[in-house]
């Protein structure tokens, strides 16, 4: 078996058949759907029950809820692919991608993983929107991403690297990296999924481990961003349902409220640092940045009034001396400013815009199938 596509999936039901028809309908034979009903109440039986007929679906049931790690686990337990994908029930395949990534293996001689970019899709609702938008690209690439082609040692390094100083340069989206199941189990120490964030850790270990990288500069996906998805619980300021929803917490000393997608990166780098301490030694996780970027969280809830000015006021106290010292000294760091501008920013955009860049409306579009088709429409048509 070539490919395996693992969706794991709790309660998503209402948007399932979408992402299941994007990746069945593709003419290809040799890869597998490995669905895993994390104990799911709502219609997902059903409608995995209407694809009973393709010999490539496996079902994985869990007759409890398990918490993101656990079951994705399972899913990649299952499965039987030589390379294998996670999607969440809220994506869609484009078309075309298990071809285009025979051929990639091809031309690089089986590497270890296989990175892209993908299209951003914001359902209506996801975000305090009533509007679908669309991003052109869910993750912008630096300019050592200019061209197709491997990654080198040093470059795969430095990535990691700047994990620590909270400078993300791949996205860390499982969906956008096709992985080898050998690499994946000779070079990530345990499961292959860890807490809090599976994806997060997975690629990182395989980035400081002796691994072959190649990198496509397409979009071979959408990444869906729904009311269920954890993105809508950050940016919907409803973290706490967010991280009841994937089972997971973040408790660490000097851990600061706020955001908890910074919160829960800083408990998987430690644990990188301590699974991989021979690869990462003399590199901390950086206090000042994780500071910075939780200051620049509560100024932007403080402005959209999700906190109020006692609120902002208290955590301000909990910021130590050292803490004071470190944000004065980061007013010389240009991506300050950056931030500081977009918060400051009172251009003709909506909320949504504001919080997330690059986004663009979608006009008559209500949900990711649509869209699947009109991105679809629009390369057929050469269009920008």
């Amino acid at each position: 078996m070539k490919f395996s596509v693992l969706l794991p999936t709790r309660n998503g039901g209402k948007f399932l058949f979408d992402c299941i028809s994007s990746i069945l309908d593709e003419p290809y034979d040799d890869m597998e759907l490995i669905i895993s009903d994390n104990a799911n109440v709502d219609e997902t039986q059903d409608v995995v029950k209407s694809f009973a007929g393709d010999s490539r679906l496996k079902v994985l049931r869990l007759e409890n809820p398990a918490g993101v790690t656990e079951n994705w686990n399972q899913a990649l337990g299952v499965s039987s692919g030589d390379y294998f994908l996670m999607m969440g029930d809220d994506d869609c395949l484009l078309p075309g991608y298990f071809k285009r990534m025979e051929g990639a293996l091809r031309k690089y001689d089986n590497p270890d993983c296989v990175i892209y970019n993908a299209y951003t899709y914001i359902a209506p609702e996801a975000i305090n929107n009533k509007e679908s938008y669309y991003n052109k690209q869910h993750f912008k690439f630096g300019s050592d991403f200019k061209k197709e082609g491997f990654f080198s040692a040093d470059q795969r390094f430095s990535i990691v690297r700047d994990m620590y100083r909270f400078k993300i340069r791949i996205p860390l989206n499982m969906q956008t990296t096709l992985v080898s199941r050998r690499a994946a189990e000779r070079c990530i120490r345990g499961n292959v999924f860890h807490p809090p964030f599976p994806d997060h850790y997975a690629l990182n270990a395989l980035l400081l481990s002796d691994t072959r990288w190649v990198y496509l500069p397409e979009n071979l996906l959408v990444v869906g961003v729904s009311p269920k998805s954890f993105g809508h619980f950050v940016y919907s300021n409803k973290q706490d349902k967010g991280l009841s929803y994937l089972g997971i917490g973040a408790d660490f000393k000097g851990c600061l409220p706020g955001n908890e997608l910074i919160n829960h990166m800083h408990v998987w780098l430690n644990s990188l640092k301590i699974d991989y301490h021979d690869k990462l030694k003399g590199i901390n996780i950086s206090r000042s940045n994780y500071v910075r970027r939780q200051v620049y969280y509560w100024c932007r809830q403080y402005g959209s009034k999700v906190i109020s000015f006692n609120d902002f006021a208290a955590r301000i106290a909990k910021l130590s001396f050292i803490d004071w010292i470190r944000l004065f000294l980061s007013v010389a760091d240009g991506e300050s400013w950056k931030r500081i501008f977009r918060m400051l920013d009172i251009s003709e955009k909506t909320d949504i815009q504001r919080t997330w860049g690059g986004l663009c409306p979608l006009n008559g579009v209500s949900n990711i199938k649509e869209f699947r088709a009109w991105i679809v429409g629009k390369d057929e048509n050469n269009e920008e």
